[in-house]
């Protein structure tokens, strides 16, 4: 933990005097390794560390903190939507002046000091209590302990109308937010109960634990499933959300109806407008190169640029900061704007009911005229988890060798039109990235994406993404699965990744 910290503070620039933000999602270490991290900081020369009551903050409120403070950066404590507890998973995430992600060039400068750092500096004299908002000194360093919620609070009051939504609530409007026992739980409750007036106990899960109520803050629906079956049912309330551990994810999902975060994306762009923080339009999209075309289509409708992104959030950053995008989103349920430099989770939950209280649809009615407006991406993703890492890199390494036979092909009826491993060329600071995926694409535009995840911490996780578009005149309505069965059947005979894993099938399927 010391070396790793001192790592980034070797390698981040000069911060002497200047103020560091600190906070984490409050799993099992958060508040030793942030009282580390205090005395650390103290020891080599910030003049102030701002950290977050209990140690906690969400990854969203850590960037806008982050802005707010005009700090140096600040070190996030999660590991995301992965376990927590004893035996699961820990991490610390760096985030430079602005409030995004560390750049590559300053990832691979750390982990350069990571390989022959010698020393570490620390005060010896304790960090002070955590768990009292107030400004205490350490040594000539002054600790500010903060109210987590107040200031993201107040930042979603300028660009959302919680007069309009508390309108919504009181005319019987009902909701289901799952916290999954990890940080936006507080967040959750003092905006969506507290602020714009949802009935007492639509937040559950609220109490952040430091194993999430041995359970996986993912939330996705195998891990939220729960939320799912309410929503399922006949007992279900007219809106149901999650968000995962740090509270930068989203899962949203309607009465009988689950919106697919690529689906979610495209909705929340095509309804920006509607609320006050994007009420003169939006300057673009962008999207991350496996999350579906669906916000594709949106862009060309509302005359705005499409850029097609490798994973991760530090490349919407550098467009963000150019002002040439106004709304971006993943897959992987995280979709964010021009407020933060990371996804926020409760972000995108307050834009859905903002939206839901203006146009007084159901989710269902939103989703079903959007598809009859500009067609449907049928969409899924099918990961396999905790894959032998040499198994993993062989199957890619192999498809790779192949890239290049598979034009022209025509394998089950479909004509492959395109094969490539997706690299980019950033358009605003020139860096460029590749190996970020493989793309198949076929003439009658389906596509399928493979990809390893940087996420887990056990294996591998191999990333399998189908999508086959649907035209507004065609069927609306069909069972994604049964629709993609043939993209699956292509997918088998070209990647094979039962026969060579040995898996059965995927380990999740969303």
């Amino acid at each position: 933990l010391e070396n790793y910290i001192q790592s980034i503070f070797d390698a981040g620039g000069e911060f002497f005097g200047k103020a560091l933000v600190l906070g984490g999602d409050g799993r099992f270490f958060n508040r030793e390794a942030i009282q580390v991290a205090v005395r650390m900081a103290a020891a080599n020369g910030f003049g102030k560390v701002i950290v977050g009551q209990n140690g906690l903050l969400s990854t969203p409120a850590a960037s806008h903190l982050i802005q707010l403070k005009g700090a140096f950066g600040g070190l996030i404590f999660s590991a995301s939507h992965n376990p927590g507890g004893v035996d699961g998973d820990f991490g610390i995430k760096f985030n430079v002046a602005g409030g995004g992600p560390a750049p590559e060039a300053l990832s691979a400068a750390i982990y350069a000091r990571t390989n022959i750092i010698d020393r570490f500096q620390i005060v010896q004299a304790p960090a002070p209590d955590l768990s009292e908002v107030g400004i205490y000194q350490l040594g000539k360093m002054e600790v500010e302990v903060v109210d987590p919620v107040a200031d993201y609070a107040a930042l979603m009051t300028t660009l959302f109308d919680f007069d309009a939504i508390r309108k919504l609530f009181s005319g019987g409007f009902t909701m289901c937010f799952d916290a999954m026992h990890a940080v936006a739980g507080p967040y959750a409750r003092h905006i969506f109960e507290g602020m714009i007036g949802a009935p007492a106990g639509s937040v559950v899960n609220f109490i952040p634990k430091e194993d999430f109520g041995g359970k996986h803050p993912d939330p996705n629906l195998v891990h939220a499933k729960e939320l799912y079956d309410l929503m399922m049912s006949s007992n279900a309330p007219d809106f149901g959300a999650a968000s995962d551990g740090d509270g930068d994810r989203n899962l949203i999902i309607g009465r009988n109806r689950y919106v697919a975060p690529s689906d979610s994306l495209a909705v929340l762009a095509a309804n920006a407008h509607l609320t006050p923080g994007l009420a003169k339009g939006i300057a673009g999209i962008a999207r991350s190169m496996p999350t579906s075309c669906a916000a594709d289509v949106v862009a060309r409708d509302l005359g705005v640029d499409l850029y097609e992104t490798p994973t991760g959030w530090k490349f919407f950053g550098t467009l963000l900061d150019k002002g040439m995008i106004s709304i971006c989103g993943e897959e992987s349920a995280g979709t964010g704007s021009l407020h933060v430099r990371e996804k926020d989770g409760l972000w995108a939950v307050l834009l859905w009911l903002n939206i839901l209280a203006v146009r007084r649809q159901s989710v269902q009615e939103i989703i079903q005229e959007h598809w009859e407006r500009y067609g449907r991406n049928y969409y899924s993703r099918h990961d396999y988890e905790e894959v032998d890492s040499e198994l993993a890199h062989q199957l890619v390494q192999g498809l790779r060798g192949r890239l290049v036979q598979l034009p022209g092909q025509v394998v089950e009826g479909f004509e492959i039109s395109f094969a490539d491993d997706f690299s980019y060329d950033d358009p605003v600071d020139g860096s460029k990235s590749s190996g970020q995926g493989i793309r198949v694409g076929f003439t009658n535009g389906s596509r399928i994406v493979v990809r390893l995840s940087g996420t887990g911490t056990v294996g591998a996780t191999i990333r399998l993404y189908l999508e086959c578009y649907e035209p507004k005149e065609g069927d609306l309505s069909r069972d994604t699965q049964e629709v993609l069965g043939p993209l699956i059947g292509i997918a088998a005979k070209l990647i094979d990744i039962c026969g060579v894993t040995g898996r059965t099938g995927p380990s999740v399927i969303t």
